[in-house]
C-alpha cells in the first residue's frame, strides 16, 4: 500500500513538473443577451522562456458561434491575456473546453481548462424591434424615392459596432433587402432598402444597446425625392424645387430683359433673351424612351449586386430618366423606378 502511494505521489509530481501553462479564464460576461457578440479573454502563463506562442484548441462549445481564431493579444509582464469573440445563437450556451499547447522546438505538455455555463438573457421585443442587437448602432445616410403608385422606397446606411447586422428584418413591410454589407465583429456597415406604403409619413423602429441595456427608439422621416440620380453615396434628404427654381429664375431674367428691352425700345436686345429662354426649355423637355433588351435584371439601386425585382421578358421603350455611372434610371409602365446596366440598352 505505501509503495502504491509512493507512486501515485511521484506520478502527480512529475504531471506537475511537467506543466509549462498556467490557463484560466480571465474575462467572462455575467450575462449574455441571445444574439449578442462577446468577447472572451483568456489569461495565461508560461513557465517556459523560449517559445514561439501559445495555441489554443476549442471544443465543446455549445450554444455558441466563434468569430475569430486568432486572439487580439495584450501582453502584461509575464502573462499572455488573448481576447476571443464569441456570438450567441440559442437561449442555453457553454463556453468551450480550451486546450493551450505551447509552440516551441521541443515539445511541451498541454493544459486543459473546461467552459463555463453562460447565463443568457432573451429579449422580448416589441413589434417594432429591427432585430438589431449592439454596443452601438447609427443610422448615417437615408433617402426616400417613389417605387409605383402605392409605394416608396427607403434607402439607408447604418454602422453598428458588435452587431450582425445580417440579421436585421423590419415588420410590416412591403419589401426589404441588403443591397450591401460589411459585416465584422467590431465595426459593421450595412446598406438597406424598405418598401413601404406611400401613407406612412415615418419609419419607427428600434434596436436593443447593450451598453445601455434597453430598447433605444430611432426614426426615418420619409421626405420623398424624386431626383434623376440615387446612388448609394447620396442618400440625404433633398430638397427638390431646385430644378423648378433654375426654370423660374431663368424664365423671371427673361421676363425682365424682354420688358426693358420694349421700355427703351432696343430690339438689338433681344438676343440676350435666347440664353435664358433655351435653358427653359432645355429643363422643360421631357427625357426619351429607351430600348431596353429582352432578360434585362430591373435592380432598385445601381449597384452590381443590388436587389432585382423584375426582368424584361422581351425589348421594351422605358422613359429614361437619369445615370450614374455604368447604370441607367428608367420608369417602367407601371410607374416603378428601377436601374439598368448601359450593356442591357439595345444598340439599335
Amino acid at each position: 500500500m505505501i509503495k502504491l502511494l509512493l507512486l501515485s505521489f511521484v506520478f502527480l509530481a512529475s504531471l506537475y513538473a511537467n506543466k509549462v501553462i498556467y490557463l484560466n479564464y480571465e474575462e467572462v460576461p455575467q450575462r449574455v443577451v441571445q444574439g449578442e457578440i462577446f468577447p472572451i479573454t483568456l489569461k495565461s502563463l508560461s513557465t517556459v522562456r523560449d517559445f514561439e506562442d501559445v495555441h489554443y484548441d476549442f471544443s465543446n462549445l455549445s450554444g455558441l458561434k466563434m468569430l475569430t481564431k486568432t486572439p487580439i493579444r495584450v501582453k502584461k509582464s509575464k502573462y499572455f491575456y488573448d481576447t476571443f469573440y464569441l456570438q450567441s445563437t440559442q437561449s442555453w450556451a457553454k463556453l468551450p473546453d480550451v486546450n493551450a499547447t505551447l509552440l516551441a522546438s521541443q515539445e511541451y505538455n498541454s493544459t486543459f481548462i473546461t467552459g463555463e455555463k453562460l447565463n443568457i438573457i432573451t429579449l422580448n421585443p416589441k413589434k417594432n424591434f429591427s432585430n438589431v442587437i449592439a454596443k452601438d448602432f447609427e443610422l448615417l445616410k437615408y433617402k426616400t424615392t417613389t417605387f409605383d403608385a402605392q409605394h416608396n422606397i427607403i434607402v439607408f446606411v447604418a454602422s453598428a459596432i458588435r452587431s450582425d447586422l445580417s440579421k436585421i428584418h423590419f415588420n410590416n413591410v412591403y419589401k426589404q433587402g441588403i443591397e450591401s454589407l460589411s459585416n465584422n465583429y467590431n465595426t459593421s456597415k450595412i446598406t438597406y432598402f424598405l418598401v413601404v406604403d406611400k401613407k406612412i409619413e415615418k419609419l419607427s423602429f428600434s434596436y436593443f444597446n447593450l451598453d445601455k441595456n434597453r430598447f433605444i427608439g430611432l426614426a426615418i422621416p420619409i421626405i420623398v425625392v424624386e431626383d434623376s440620380v440615387t446612388t448609394q453615396s447620396d442618400l440625404k434628404p433633398k430638397d427638390q424645387s431646385k430644378e423648378r427654381l433654375k426654370m423660374s429664375i431663368a424664365a423671371l431674367v427673361a421676363l425682365v430683359a424682354f420688358i426693358f428691352i420694349l421700355w427703351r425700345k432696343k430690339y438689338v436686345y433681344l438676343i440676350f433673351i435666347i440664353i435664358p429662354l433655351a435653358y427653359v426649355i432645355y429643363l422643360a423637355i421631357p427625357e426619351k424612351e429607351i430600348c431596353i433588351k429582352k432578360g434585362t435584371p430591373i435592380r432598385l439601386l445601381p449597384v452590381d449586386n443590388g436587389t432585382i425585382f423584375e426582368t424584361t421578358d422581351k425589348k421594351v421603350l422605358l422613359l429614361k430618366e437619369g445615370s450614374v455611372q455604368k447604370f441607367v434610371k428608367v420608369q417602367l409602365k407601371n410607374e416603378r423606378i428601377g436601374w439598368v446596366k448601359n450593356e442591357d440598352i439595345c444598340s439599335n
